[in-house]
């Protein structure tokens, strides 16, 4: 059987993005490469024929504004606060993100960053493995426990209510906050951020970053979460004040912490590294190889469905009204 011949439609691809998806792209449109989403690396014609973008970078107005037949940004992630969607939306383009196919895959690791935080199992494993098992006897018993937790979250979306049902089968009572209560959710609603801080001792943040999110966990929140209260961040790292969540962690204001996001990865302070009660992973909420493929598969799949049959599977909410151009 022949190869089908890839459609003559120029993808763009700036910086890194996962094999899989540039594969199937390779085999199914005109793949363009180049170091980094900067426009001085095209030169005009190539620039010209670009019409779409698969991307896991930063896609600023900039560089949109530099691609005059661009109709499609397919960004590689749920989270695409580094894509300027409010700018696309203006110019007519179109911004997909990956969601569902990663929901059950962070909501798992942030089950998994929570246990480790509260049991230190990470600790109890290095000291195991440091022969201190042997030398020293039992690892110490953890401070904290699940039990009789109770457990806020930040941004019920799609992966707040899978961390959600998750805990609620570990027998934990939920709330929630959201810049509004969602109708369809049951666990109790708090309106304010520190109103919910102040009625759990566990808080976890799926929010994305945003300029409404910026720094929303901050000193005020902290100090609302107590002194036996414990913060995992799995959604974004500039969501977080970093400084006072350091400050937090070491003057006891909370019990410990568990952070699979930074505010500038991946770079990490070493007022974190250097606390025993702060859990730390490298962003690998959705690192797994199966779930990172279908990431890819959808990025590509979203472009397909653009150029094939003149719609986008996940568009994003501020590009819900962009439609393909005509002719």
């Amino acid at each position: 059987m022949s190869q089908p011949q890839p459609r003559d439609i120029v993808v763009l691809v700036p910086g890194r993005l996962h094999g899989h998806a540039v594969t199937r792209l390779g085999d199914g449109f005109r793949l363009v490469r180049i170091d980094r989403a900067d426009p001085a690396l095209i030169d005009a014609e190539v620039a010209a024929s670009v019409r779409a973008v698969a991307s896991m970078t930063a896609i600023d107005a900039r560089f949109i504004d530099a691609l005059p037949n661009l109709e499609i940004i397919a960004n590689f992630g749920v989270g695409y606060d580094a894509v300027d969607a409010s700018h696309a939306a203006i110019r007519k383009v179109m911004v997909t993100n990956t969601p569902d196919v990663l929901t059950d895959e962070v909501a798992d690791t942030a089950v998994g960053l929570l246990i480790n935080t509260v049991r230190e199992l990470p600790k109890a494993e290095a000291w195991l493995r440091a022969g201190r098992w042997v030398s020293d006897g039992a690892y110490p018993l953890s401070r904290a426990t699940l039990r009789g937790r109770s457990v806020g979250i930040f941004g019920m979306g799609r992966i707040g209510l899978a961390i959600a049902r998750r805990l609620a089968a570990f027998g934990l009572p939920i709330s929630y906050h959201n810049r509004s209560k969602a109708e369809s959710v049951g666990y109790t609603y708090h309106d304010t951020l520190v109103g919910l801080a102040q009625a759990v001792d566990t808080l976890i943040s799926v929010a994305p970053g945003s300029a409404a999110t910026d720094k929303a966990v901050n000193a005020e929140v902290l100090a609302a979460l107590g002194t036996s209260g414990v913060f995992v961040n799995i959604g974004r790292g500039s969501t977080v004040d970093q400084t006072a969540l350091a400050a937090a962690l070491k003057d006891g204001t909370i019990l410990a912490a568990g952070l699979d996001v930074f505010d500038d990865e991946p770079r990490v302070p070493d007022t974190l590294l250097s606390l025993g009660n702060a859990c730390l992973l490298p962003h690998v909420g959705s690192a797994s190889v199966h779930t990172r493929q279908a990431m890819a598969d959808l990025v590509v799949d979203n472009l397909i469905g653009w150029f094939d049959q003149g719609r986008a599977l996940t568009p994003v909410n501020e590009t819900l009204s962009v439609g393909p151009r005509q002719g």
